[in-house]
């Protein structure tokens, strides 16, 4: 009986070894999955984030015209939108401080899908409420999206923003490139155009969804009182920075989109060379987008990377300014490099310059909401300079300007302080 209790016993040893080594093998299996399902989500959320909106664009006279608009009524598709972002960001950042974040996304995509479906009922009411809960969807999910990398990824959130931010212009640049295309496609015209981004929409739902039920159990970081510290946004120097430095990059972005084809058009060049040309740009944000979050993220201070967006820039505006369209598809590379590193900074800058969750949720609604404001002046500036001297000269006076502005509070905000101690 000794012998086989003693035989019993020995047996157990290597089944409890086996036992330790399938567990250990489970939960690494399990951890990747929840890695997949968070890169998925973050891929198909940042989808969502552009291309309702860059959509429009491209087939907005097939829009005037179905739904007898005048060129004042069929600008606020576009701008509608752009006005919730900046009115609207603090107060989400407000509302969802204490909400579960993967709740706040499906709240997010479940808003975007009801306005992208309102957009395209038939109705010039539907048309721009549809507008109105898009831009809200957005604006949820501009504000969230940098809180989950930070909470999900807080070993990789210089890669994970570039995966963020290379798939929301991506996809922003591929709706703007085939939306009229799409339309054929589908034989609705400008209603297929547009509502094809519901089943995009969907997608990205259904895998928040999957990665709630499915993924690792959401830690609520923003109501451990470790982490709660309580401070004012609107008082904290770094957020200002950061925000500040977040509209002025994207008043030169949205300057160069809105100009940039008319003013070669006016250089001389044709209308498919000029929209070639402002492809090139897109293209060269790209990879820049992806690789700059990853080198920024491992250095302490990443102000070089600050001094070249300021010197590519600058460079790529008096190219436009003196050399005009010679060397045009080069300086188009100069100033997607510039573009790229900005924004990539700018939304690295809202996760790695706070210390908490709540900090990430607070700026990101800050800096999204002044920066908009900002960038929305840009344009009508811009070209109100040109009607004033009847030539591009000081406008890209005014983008100089700003560039330096830029590159002075990109300067601020890549010091290593924390939105809640300055």
């Amino acid at each position: 009986m000794a012998k086989l209790i003693k035989t019993t016993s020995l047996s157990l040893w290597p089944r409890s070894d086996t036992s330790k080594i399938m567990d250990e093998k489970m939960q690494q299996n399990h951890t990747t999955r929840n890695s997949w399902l968070g890169i998925l989500l973050i891929i198909w959320v940042g989808s969502n984030l552009r291309s309702p909106i860059t959509a429009v664009g491209p087939i907005l006279d097939e829009i005037k015209s179905a739904m007898d608009l005048d060129n004042i009524q069929a600008s606020f598709l576009t701008s509608i939108p752009l006005i919730v972002f900046a009115s609207c960001s603090i107060l989400v950042s407000k509302a969802t401080e204490k909400l579960n974040i993967r709740h706040g996304l499906i709240y997010s995509l479940a808003i975007l899908i009801l306005g992208l479906y309102l957009r395209v009922a038939g109705s010039v009411t539907t048309l721009y409420l549809g507008s109105v809960l898009i831009g809200l969807g957005i604006c949820v999910g501009n504000v969230l999206t940098p809180a989950y990398i930070k909470n999900e990824f807080p070993a990789k959130i210089g890669l994970m923003t570039g995966i963020f931010s290379v798939s929301m212009n991506l996809v922003a640049a591929l709706a703007s490139g085939f939306s009229i295309s799409i339309g054929e496609w589908t034989g609705a015209g400008w209603k297929g155009s547009l509502s094809v981004w519901i089943v995009v929409a969907v997608i990205a739902l259904l895998i928040v969804i999957a990665e709630l039920f499915w993924g690792k159990k959401p830690v609520n970081r923003q109501v451990n009182t470790s982490e709660n510290i309580k401070f004012n946004i609107f008082r904290s120097k770094q957020a200002w920075n950061i925000s500040l430095f977040m509209g002025l990059q994207s008043l030169v972005y949205y300057c160069l989109v809105a100009f940039l084809p008319t003013v070669l058009m006016e250089y001389g060049m044709s209308k498919s060379a000029a929209g070639w040309v402002f492809s090139i740009l897109q293209l060269a944000m790209l990879p820049v987008m992806l690789i700059s979050p990853i080198v920024a993220s491992k250095m302490k201070d990443p102000k070089s990377m600050i001094y070249l967006i300021g010197v590519l820039y600058s460079a790529g505006i008096l190219m436009l300014l003196l050399l005009k369209d010679q060397y045009i598809y080069f300086t188009a590379i100069l100033l997607g490099v510039a573009g790229g590193l900005a924004f990539s900074l700018a939304i690295l800058f809202l996760s790695s310059r706070s210390k908490t969750m709540v900090g990430t949720i607070k700026i990101s609604g800050k800096a999204q909401s002044i920066g908009y404001l900002i960038a929305a002046f840009g344009p009508p500036l811009f070209g109100k300079l040109h009607d004033y001297a009847l030539s591009w000269s000081y406008s890209f006076y005014f983008l100089l300007l700003v560039i330096v502005l830029m590159t002075v509070f990109g300067r601020r905000s890549a010091r290593p302080r924390f939105v809640e101690e300055h």
